[in-house]
Formats: C-alpha cells, sequence, structure tokens
C-alpha cells in the first residue's frame, strides 16, 4: 500500500523539509499504542530530525476512543496559533487527561489566545481536515494505529521497528 495523497501542504511537518527519508504516522492521540510510539518518535527526532521529514495525520478511532476526535481538533486549533507540535506533544505525554477543560489548559499553558482557541476549535475547516486526514489514511490501507509510512510505501511493523530501520539507513 502506498500513501495517498502523498505529503503536501496541508501536513503538519517537521525536522528537515529537504529530507530524503519521509515518515508520515496516521495516529489517535488517545490510542496508548500511539503514546507509546510518540516516545520513540521523539526519539528519533532527537537522533536523526536533521535526516527526516516526519508528518502526522489525524486517524481518530472515535467509536473506540471517544475523546480522540477533540483532542484532534486541539492540536489543529493550536496550529493556528502556531502551536500544533507543542499541544501533540502534550497530548501524547498526558493521554489520561482528554477533557475539553484539559485541552484549554494545555491551551494556556502553551500561551495561546483561548479565546481564539474555543472558537477555532469550533470551526468546521478544522473537522474537515481531520476528515480529509481520516479519509486518506483509509485510501492508503490504514486499518489501525499508529500506521507508519516509509517514503510513501506503508511499513509493517511498530515504531521500534521503524528506528531499527531509520539506524540501519542513516548510520
Amino acid at each position: 500500500m502506498s500513501l495517498h495523497p502523498a505529503i503536501n501542504h496541508s501536513d503538519h511537518i517537521k525536522g528537515n523539509l529537504n529530507a530524503r527519508l519521509e515518515i508520515v504516522e496516521y495516529g489517535d492521540f488517545e490510542c496508548g499504542y500511539c503514546g507509546a510510539a510518540h516516545l520513540i518518535i521523539e526519539t528519533i527526532m532527537k537522533e536523526f530530525g536533521h535526516q527526516i521529514k516526519f508528518v502526522f495525520r489525524n486517524f481518530p478511532l472515535s467509536e473506540i476512543h471517544t475523546n480522540a476526535r477533540e483532542a484532534a481538533k486541539a492540536t489543529e486549533a493550536a496550529a493556528l496559533q502556531g502551536k500544533y507540535w507543542e499541544m501533540h506533544n502534550s497530548i501524547f505525554e498526558n493521554q489520561e487527561y482528554l477533557q475539553p477543560n484539559d485541552f484549554v489548559q494545555r491551551a494556556e499553558n502553551l500561551g495561546l489566545d483561548i479565546q481564539k482557541f474555543k472558537m477555532d476549535m469550533r470551526q468546521n475547516n478544522i473537522a474537515e481536515k481531520i476528515d480529509i486526514d481520516f479519509e486518506s489514511g483509509i485510501r492508503s490501507g490504514v486499518n489501525g494505529t499508529p500506521s507508519f509510512f516509509v517514503n510513501g510505501n506503508k511499513f509493517d511493523g511498530d515504531a521500534s521497528k521503524l528506528l531499527e530501520l531509520i539506524q540501519e539507513r542513516v548510520a
């Protein structure tokens, strides 16, 4: 399976924007496996971030994770104030706190304009962005989280296997 669409202007990207090694994760902010993968991804980015372009796409499994979609909205609302990755990290590092007030508290801690953040969480374009990410995951063959793509191809392994692959390729 391959990634559809390819990385584009609507994605949240960190690392080296010109890197030849591209990793895309489809994740759910309430998924415990995604939380564990987050720690490994952070290790990967600390060690190899200058050689990797990393993208995170929303894939909230709302039927089993009732707070995942609101968490995705919180990250997208934070992105409108330039704090996507800060909110992303804060949510994954505190997955036990995923209630609406928790998102507002995080926004305050990040120094966001709270009224704007609350209004942005209700915007249709944020919900549409999450839906587009989710639909791209379905088209790309994502059937669980986290799912990874390396240079546009589905990676059959977890984050620890991804770390091993990167260590082999980059070292």
